[in-house]
């Protein structure tokens, strides 16, 4: 049980069943407060640059060194819209504009969602972060297939790719099974 101690009080919670839910939860042995658990929302873009896309080169864990779309946690108070934004901007200093949703993803098995949006790049040049040790524009027929850092990345591009060649970028929602 990953919540040990209450966030409102300090105190040691319990794992139990609260009255009126069918799931064990943690509940604060003192003060009472559910500690609900939900799915962390990924969010972020593929960014378009005429017939390229923009990949960033991992300088922190998990997978560093790999390349990957710019994404990251969505934060509280904000829209996904705004989260892609700034996790874009945060791990590649790329200013874009969103073009519209992508994909969504629901990973079950890890408790995650991926919400990506297609986006144009709007200004070069863009620069290393301290997430990002390189950023580079790539052609679909370039993407270095073998350095990409997560399945749900592979699974983006790949289905990019075959919406390149149709013309046409419909949003989609896949389950996927790790």
């Amino acid at each position: 049980m990953p919540n040990r101690f209450c966030s409102n009080c300090g105190a040691i919670t319990n794992s139990i069943i609260p009255k009126g839910d069918n799931k064990r939860r943690a509940v604060c042995s003192s003060c009472g407060t559910v500690l609900y658990e939900n799915p962390k929302m990924v969010v972020g873009c593929i960014v378009e640059k005429e017939d390229r896309i923009l990949l960033c080169r991992r300088s922190i864990q998990p997978q560093k060194g790999k390349w990957t779309l710019p994404a990251g946690y969505l934060e509280n108070n904000e829209t996904a819209a705004e989260g892609a934004l700034r996790e874009t901007f945060e791990e590649s200093g790329a200013d874009v504009e969103l073009c519209g949703p992508y994909r969504l993803f629901d990973l079950p098995a890890i408790s995650q969602l991926y919400f990506l949006f297609r986006a144009r790049l709007l200004s070069c040049p863009f620069l290393p972060t301290s997430e990002s040790s390189e950023i580079e524009l790539f052609r679909p027929v370039d993407i270095p297939w073998e350095e990409i850092a997560f399945h749900v990345i592979t699974m983006t591009l790949r289905h990019y790719q075959d919406d390149v060649k149709m013309g046409s970028f419909p949003f989609a929602y896949h389950v996927v099974k790790l």
